[in-house]
């Protein structure tokens, strides 16, 4: 592995250069992938490892919104599609991305379909690190491996598309076979992924999801919405609030983040925000820091996903999610949004 230097910390990077496409293609030649669950990651991953040449077939359940995109996406049922237990049965290599509910359900059929030297993959640590919250525990005479795109199905799809592919951490719980490291990075790059960096099932679900409710999502969701409410509050237009707190984000400043760092937005703005923006944002971390910490111990306590599972299990689950869903999208904020998204020059342009 290359070695690269992470703000004075080396640490050992896989990328494409030294574990091409064709190496992969040469090490899952044989292999049946099974990705099961086709809601979230799995579209994009099973798709761009069918576009990279491996032997892919996908698990869902029947009758269902995922089982008609996949059709819709060139599987074809009985051939490439199949039920899950059904798809699971005739995989060397099982790919478990159902949800993290979904998983812990299915996991007693699951398990009667594992044959030895087979190879469990995961792309969240979740089953794994809280299985006493989910009941999954692996046969001791497979693989268990993990490969965690750092982004939604969407962009490891569109990534893939585009050329750029997407960073991906991976991790071996268990290796049977001996060969569990190479199957791992070969799947790892199969994805799309442009590089792959080491971590551990435990550090993965602990990072990921501190990060979807922090930075990622939670906060991100929480800040916007309080400063555009300030903003009403004060007696400014939806359409000036939201461009100041939403739009001016993510079409200018966040891309000059991604560009060249933080400090490359600063400098790249006026004096009079960047003199601000240097006096707040100690204000914010400090004030947000005993949230985050608040946060963190209750992700490693296995607080976060024992809710997670009891909600995410309700028989009326997906009715509960569309109406928190719906609250946001009919709110004034982001009903101002969809408006403000239409004005940008090039969907007008898409209506002329």
């Amino acid at each position: 592995m290359a070695q690269f230097n992470f703000g004075g910390v080396m640490e050992e990077v896989i990328t494409d250069d030294e574990f091409p496409l064709q190496k992969a293609r040469e090490i899952l030649k044989d292999e049946i992938v099974a990705v099961l669950g086709y809601g979230v990651q799995g579209p994009g991953q099973a798709l761009n490892m069918r576009d990279n040449g491996i032997n892919v077939i996908v698990g869902q359940r029947e009758n269902s919104a995922s089982w008609e995109r996949a059709v819709a996406d060139g599987f074809v049922p009985g051939k490439t599609l199949f039920p899950v237990v059904d798809a699971a049965r005739q995989a060397t290599i099982i790919q478990y991305l159902l949800s993290d509910a979904g998983q812990m359900t299915v996991w007693p059929q699951l398990k009667e379909c594992l044959d030895e030297g087979n190879t469990l993959y995961f792309s969240h640590g979740f089953s794994i690190v809280f299985h006493g919250q989910t009941g999954v525990i692996p046969p001791e005479n497979v693989d268990v491996v993990l490969v965690a795109p750092k982004g939604s199905g969407r962009t490891v799809r569109s990534n893939f598309l585009d050329g750029s592919g997407i960073n991906s951490s991976f991790a071996i719980h268990q290796d049977y076979t001996g060969t569990a490291r190479e199957k791992t990075l070969a799947l790892g790059i199969a994805i799309g992924s442009g590089y792959l960096f080491p971590t551990t099932f435990a550090n993965e679900v602990h990072s990921d999801l501190t990060g979807e409710r922090g930075v990622l999502m939670g906060c991100l969701a929480g800040v916007m919405e309080a400063q555009y409410t300030l903003l009403r509050k004060h007696g400014h237009s939806p359409s000036e609030a939201f461009n100041e707190t939403v739009e001016e984000l993510t079409q200018s400043l966040i891309r000059l983040v991604a560009a060249n760092g933080m400090d490359w937005m600063f400098a790249s703005c006026s004096t009079t925000a960047l003199r601000g923006a240097l006096d707040w944002a100690p204000k914010f971390r400090d004030a947000v820091a005993p949230v985050f910490d608040e946060l963190y111990q209750k992700v490693i306590s296995g607080e976060e996903t024992k809710r997670v599972l009891e909600s995410n299990s309700a028989p009326d689950y997906r009715e509960k999610l569309e109406k928190e869903l719906a609250v946001i999208k009919e709110s004034e904020m982001w009903q101002t949004g969809t408006t403000v998204r239409s004005l940008r020059p090039e969907n007008r342009k898409k209506t002329a």
